[in-house]
């Protein structure tokens, strides 16, 4: 019950108000973040706690995040949905 409340939670962080994002962020939400291990998923909460006008540059690539974990994070959704 407990991660069911959790990925609700996530899933109502995910949703920026911002296309842009919320098309990345609540799919992968949805349907990544549950099979994510435990330092990713702690990757992906620290990402919530960013400025939407940071992830906005980060996954139109017009940066990338200083911080290694927020670094991994942004590309493994930016991999989601751009693959090789």
């Amino acid at each position: 019950m407990t991660d069911e409340i959790e990925l609700k939670r996530l899933f109502w962080h995910s949703r920026r108000g911002m296309l842009e994002l919320d098309v990345l962020l609540v799919p992968f939400v949805q349907e990544v973040y549950p099979s994510l291990d435990e330092a990713d998923q702690a990757r992906y909460r620290k990402l919530l706690s960013c400025e939407d006008q940071d992830m906005f540059g980060w996954f139109m690539q017009r940066g990338e995040p200083e911080d290694r974990d927020l670094k991994r994070i942004v590309r493994m959704i930016l991999d989601r949905v751009q693959p090789d």
